[in-house]
């Protein structure tokens, strides 16, 4: 430990040998050292070398394009022989090498990642935990093992185990050979702000378990200041703990805040809009917005909530739209709490947040109970209310947070429409009409992974499956249709579209009406009536 150097790229990227284990801090795009991973995946196609990397990361640092950019650059036969993550669904390539046994594959709740890159951080063997239980990542079922490669010849990783009577999951830690962090600031001293960066991730955490484990951490900045102007309380990661600093030769290139834009200050904090109805686009009526809708009714005023990523990211707009946008507390897993979550490739980030916290102690958040609801995406759900988001198929995604927040929460609304692969409907008149039904059905025999373990829910208080067509709520006998959408058929368009016959409630409802009219539901007096 002591004054970094301040190197190129090009040059930190030869410090990385062969075998190593290589973290990367990041969140979509959110991040990032691009610069980075760019002269590493440069490094390897030129020599061959390093070989053989064990790669880990919490989310997925990459676009949903299968584009050649973040870590889907590590996407090379030989490059990497192992990955440990959270998330690997928006990294294409590396998506189709896993499921071709191409390298091992490990998927470790994010949340319990983050809290396995702490507890190395101060030399702890493991985190214990009931995250995961019931679940793929149960060692009952596949130990988090996602590939045949890795259920053949990979090491255990967690191990059930018991303390006075109760049943825990013990994660093993791991040491980290070489970090790559990104920050805005650095000074001469190596310490780091990030007072660009749209989130606060896990790079402190990660920096504590390379200098445990006698790795280094290269940390990728916009600018170099001279020491002592940095305010010590906007220092996020203190310089003892960074050995090389990169400035960056390309900030256009190599440092967008995100991978949809150079800048946004309202993203960072740095401005803050009054009247959030002028920022957001209105989303037009579709299948989206009407589950978006329907959620909606399940919030009270003083919530907490988490969104997930894809459809119930949206849920944040159509809030603002409704203007019961300030009745509610969203937070998002890699850092913000308060404010309006973003979507798409700035998912992660959102506008007007009233704090950033970093991305071990939002897991703490959650673990601890302090959700009061959380909506997520589902994939696959069985009659048991198994949910899959995992793998399914020729793809291997990740569950990312899905099992913390579904396990830890009390409320828990997930959402999808109701098929998918072609699904095509028409609203009109206040009514839903399927035009083409999807190709792929997703209420199954049996899901393909459990992300969420149904059996494991008998503490919760609601768990309910929201789709375009048709409302579920999970029961001690199963899956319970409760309600259905006006227009819809209840045989043909939805006993016939599922794999198992639901329980039928006898008190079974229409959605309300005004969730497929083009005017707003205007609901925020009966949201605050449940106050």
């Amino acid at each position: 430990m002591g004054i970094p150097k301040f190197v190129t790229a090009k040059e930190a990227v030869t410090l990385i040998k062969n075998g190593d284990t290589l973290a990367s801090a990041g969140y979509i795009g959110m991040g990032h050292a691009e610069e980075l991973t760019y002269e590493l995946e440069k490094r390897f196609l030129e020599t061959g070398e390093p070989r053989d990397l064990t790669v880990t990361w919490g989310s997925s640092q990459s676009t949903n394009r299968n584009e050649k950019i973040g870590c889907n650059r590590f996407a090379h036969d030989g490059f990497i022989k192992r990955a440990i993550v959270g998330h690997l669904g928006m990294q294409y390539d590396l998506c189709r090498m896993a499921k071709n046994n191409q390298f091992e594959i490990y998927n470790i709740p994010q949340g319990v990642l983050m809290h396995l890159y702490r507890a190395k951080g101060g030399n702890k063997p493991c985190v214990i935990t009931t995250v995961g239980l019931g679940t793929f990542i149960d060692p009952r079922e596949c130990g988090g093992k996602m590939n045949e490669l890795t259920l053949r010849q990979g090491p255990d990783m967690v191990k059930l185990i018991e303390i006075d009577d109760k049943e825990y999951l013990m994660y093993k830690t791991f040491p980290i050979d070489v970090v790559f962090i990104r920050a805005t600031s650095a000074d001469e001293k190596g310490n780091l702000t990030m007072e660009k960066e749209g989130l606060l991730l896990e790079n402190l955490a990660l920096a504590y378990a390379a200098k445990a484990s006698g790795g280094i951490v290269i940390a990728q900045v916009e600018r170099v200041v001279k020491a002592g102007t940095l305010h010590p309380q906007m220092v996020k990661v203190p310089g003892v703990v960074v050995d090389y600093v990169v400035k960056c030769s390309d900030t256009e290139k190599f440092h967008m805040q995100s991978y949809k834009s150079k800048y946004n200050p309202l993203l960072s904090g740095e401005s803050h809009q009054p009247n959030l109805q002028n920022t957001y686009s209105v989303i037009n009526l579709n299948l989206r917005k009407i589950i978006c809708r329907r959620a909606l009714f399940e919030i009270k005023p003083h919530d907490i909530i988490s969104l997930g990523v894809g459809i119930p990211a949206e849920l944040g707009i159509c809030a603002v739209e409704e203007k019961i946008d300030d009745l509610i507390t969203t937070t998002i897993e890699p850092s913000p709490i308060g404010g309006v979550p973003c979507i798409d490739l700035e998912f992660g980030c959102a506008t007007n947040v009233e704090a950033l916290v970093d991305h071990p102690y939002q897991f703490d958040f959650y673990d601890g109970g302090g959700l009061d609801e959380a909506f997520l995406g589902m994939a696959e759900v069985d009659a048991q209310g198994n949910v899959n988001v995992c793998s399914f198929g020729d793809s291997i995604y990740g569950v990312g947070g899905f099992v913390n927040i579904s396990q830890s929460t009390e409320h828990v609304t997930f959402m999808g429409t109701f098929t998918c692969g072609g699904l095509e409907a028409e609203i009109r008149n206040g009514s839903l009409h399927i035009k083409k039904e999807g190709s792929i059905k997703k209420f199954v025999s049996s899901v393909e992974s459990k992300s969420f373990c149904g059996k494991y829910a008998d503490h919760k208080t609601k768990i309910l499956y929201i789709t375009e067509r048709a409302v579920f709520a999970l029961t001690k006998n199963g899956l319970e249709l409760r309600e259905i959408a006006p227009g819809i058929d209840l045989q043909k368009d939805i006993l016939d579209q599922m794999d198992f016959m639901p329980i039928i409630s006898p008190e079974i409802k229409l959605m309300d009406a005004r969730i497929f009219s083009e005017q707003l539901m205007s609901i925020r007096d009966e949201i605050q009536k449940k106050g």
